[in-house]
């Protein structure tokens, strides 16, 4: 089919193909139009599809709005897009491909096996994962200076560092590839109307234009519009909890044209209440972020707080990020926010999804945000496999199965942040950890650790927590178990070497009796004494 700039209409054949068009929506929505209002409704709706025949596939084709250009949007609309659906991506921000600076949160991402499955799913795994840096193990500072390397897994599975901003544009080449995509930047949802198949968006020209569509797609993040209308519906639950914590971002600058540490680590700096993770780049730089309680942040007024403060408490990085820049740069943004969002349910009938942050923005330290959004879009997918383009089944069914598990990763990233922050540090943890290590080299189908299952599998995230806690009480009396033996077994020792005949502490009552009864007193011999 031709574009339309490459064909010639005439106001007659305009006339008629409004005419046409307003029959059909007039079916579907029982609106009226006239004259002129018609003409432009046709073109509201891409009337150019019928100069070529109005073939019955154009006229069925499903029309979907995704809302949100981010990573989950523009994942989504390539997912929808492979099912010959009419998609159209509404983004509030300009295109980060020509934009002179990105808006928008910087944190590195952390790229596992939940979100390769997806970007297979497209086609894009393999050039995605090329871009990004394997991190084996984390690499614990502790404040002396000592390095403790912990890994994530066997020595062939490892999470990837990736640009935020990188991944972003390559899914949206990835969309533009596909025919039946219209990408609209610069144009913000004011209104939402679900169950009339209706959004309104506002452009950069200024004028509110009314959109329809058979599915509402909300992947708008955090702070979602579509949510918001959605919360206005009867039986939609929601809750929203700011952490105490905020982050604030540095740079390790390159040293000698290569990397200042080592490169396939996730470095951390844990010092109990707050903590510093450290990701490598592709240009050798580290992305690191400070993430620390809030009236702490408030207490590093001056140049010289900070210098004071990160010589305290992270002497090692000082060097590597260099005085001058660390007293610059930290003053150059506040501290961010971290926001944990749930709701439920994920749908409206079968007009209206949310994915990914506006279904569940998740705090970052499990490294799962952006592979449960993927995931999402992955489970969609096969549901819409499983039944046949049925919006009605595929969306109820969606919520139910979904809403268990990012609330699950939701609570799992909460945990994980006071595991990376403080008992990281412990003795106890990397004991328990080898244990753990040692049990799924011995079992790997029966143990599994649980960053293993969360990031290394899709074994769906709220069984990975009923089997995690199984797994933990297990281990608990395993160890109770064995540090009794080991008790008993040290107390029997301990008798035996320290007696020649240990069978004395046995006899010794009765012989007390048989001397008492002969001689009238009790003598308190003890075996080591013959």
């Amino acid at each position: 089919m031709l574009p339309l700039s490459s064909r010639e209409i005439s106001p007659a054949q305009t006339m008629l193909l409004a005419h046409k068009c307003w029959a059909l929506v007039s079916i579907k929505t029982g609106a009226s139009f006239c004259g002129r209002d018609r003409v432009l409704h046709c073109r509201s709706y891409n009337c150019e599809n019928h100069s070529a025949g109005m073939d019955s596939s154009d006229i069925q084709r499903k029309r979907v709005a995704v809302i949100g250009g981010g990573l989950v949007g523009s994942l989504n609309a390539c997912f929808l897009a492979k099912r010959n659906f009419q998609v159209d991506v509404y983004e509030a921000r300009e295109d980060i491909r020509v934009a002179k600076s990105a808006r928008g949160r910087s944190i590195n991402l952390a790229l596992s096996y939940r979100g390769r499955q997806a970007l297979k799913a497209i086609g894009l795994e393999d050039q995605i994962v090329s871009q990004g840096i394997p991190m084996r193990a984390r690499m614990i500072h502790s404040l002396s200076g000592k390095k403790t390397a912990i890994p994530y897994g066997t020595k062939s599975q490892y999470i990837l560092s990736i640009s935020r901003e990188n991944l972003n544009k390559d899914l949206l080449n990835a969309v533009e590839k596909y025919p039946n995509v219209r990408m609209h930047f610069g144009h913000r949802l004011l209104k939402c109307s679900p169950e009339e198949g209706v959004i309104t968006v506002l452009g950069s020209d200024k004028i509110p234009k009314d959109v329809t569509c058979d599915l509402i797609v909300g992947c708008d993040g955090a702070y979602s519009t579509v949510r918001s209308h959605l919360m206005k519906k009867p039986r939609f639950d929601y809750s929203q909890r700011y952490i105490p914590h905020g982050y604030m971002e540095l740079t390790i600058p390159p040293k000698n044209g290569g990397y200042a540490m080592e490169p396939n680590y996730l470095h951390i700096w844990p010092r109990d209440t707050f903590m510093m993770i450290a990701l490598p780049n592709t240009n050798k730089s580290f992305t690191c972020t400070l993430f620390m309680p809030f009236e702490e942040f408030e207490k590093l007024l001056t140049s010289r707080d900070v210098l004071d403060f990160f010589h305290k408490y992270f002497p090692d990085s000082v060097p590597l990020i260099g005085e001058q820049a660390l007293a610059q740069d930290f003053f150059l943004l506040p501290a961010q926010a971290m926001i944990s969002v749930k709701c439920s349910s994920f749908h409206l009938k079968s007009h209206c999804v949310l994915m990914g942050d506006a279904a569940h923005a998740i705090v970052p330290f499990f490294g799962q945000g952006m592979n449960a959004g993927f995931e999402d879009c992955l489970v969609f997918d096969e549901l819409m496999d499983k039944f046949h383009n049925d919006l009605s089944m595929c969306l109820p069914e969606f919520s139910r199965f979904r809403i268990p598990d990012d609330h699950a990763i939701s609570d799992l990233s909460m945990y994980n942040y006071i595991e990376m922050r403080s008992r990281v540090n412990s003795p106890l943890f990397i004991f328990r950890t080898n244990i753990e290590r040692f049990l799924h080299a011995i079992m790997p189908s029966t143990f599994i650790p649980l960053y293993t299952m969360v990031t290394f599998s899709r074994i769906r995230y709220h069984e990975a927590v009923l089997r995690w806690h199984w797994q933990q009480k297990v281990i608990n009396k395993g160890v109770f178990f064995f540090g009794t033996l080991i008790a008993i077994s040290s107390a029997y020792l301990l008798i035996r070497y320290t007696s020649l005949r240990p069978l004395d502490y046995l006899r010794r009552p009765w012989d007390w009796v048989t001397n008492f009864h002969n001689t009238g007193y009790v003598s308190l011999q003890t075996p080591w004494s013959h």
